[in-house]
């Protein structure tokens, strides 16, 4: 027998009795499933996952050779959407939207004048916000650099 499941009393439980050839499935959706056929690899698979699939998860293994228990922690990177623009007072405001984690934002050329902004959504993203200011700057173009897990982005606008 092989049961997935996590630690909380309203979240799915997916079974496999290998000697009844039966699964079971108790509130999971329908982007949970096995990755294969369950009798040859018991692997889960979560597509597509979500930031609520984040947690812990158990693989509770019962045979004759002994029962076995497997942890294992499920952890959602989200990427940002980044953007770049400037406004009528010469500030350039680079954007990483809705990341998670948070991204990292720097500029070329490199600055100690920016400021930076960062907004806590309820649903575990992050919107990180720098702000600055060009004014006579010799070179033609700005460039903010997003660094993150999921990508790294780098976006540049005209200062002519």
């Amino acid at each position: 027998m092989v049961t997935w499941k996590t630690k909380c009393s309203t979240c799915c439980l997916l079974a496999y009795r290998s000697d009844h050839n039966e699964t079971k499935k108790l509130n999971c959706s329908e982007r949970m499933m096995w990755k294969y056929s369950p009798d040859r690899d018991p692997a889960l698979r979560i597509y597509p996952v979500n930031l609520g699939d984040e947690g812990n998860y158990t693989c509770e293994v019962a045979s004759s050779a002994g029962n076995y228990l497997f942890s294992s922690s499920l952890t959602v990177t989200v990427p940002p959407t980044v953007s770049l623009t400037c406004d009528k007072s010469r500030v350039a405001i680079c954007q990483a939207a809705a990341g998670k984690p948070a991204a990292d934002i720097s500029w070329i050329p490199a600055s100690n004048q920016s400021t930076e902004e960062e907004v806590h959504h309820s649903n575990g993203t992050v919107t990180r916000v720098s702000y600055i200011r060009w004014v006579n700057s010799m070179l033609p173009t700005l460039t903010c650099l997003v660094t993150h897990p999921a990508t790294n982005q780098t976006l540049s606008i005209d200062l002519s």
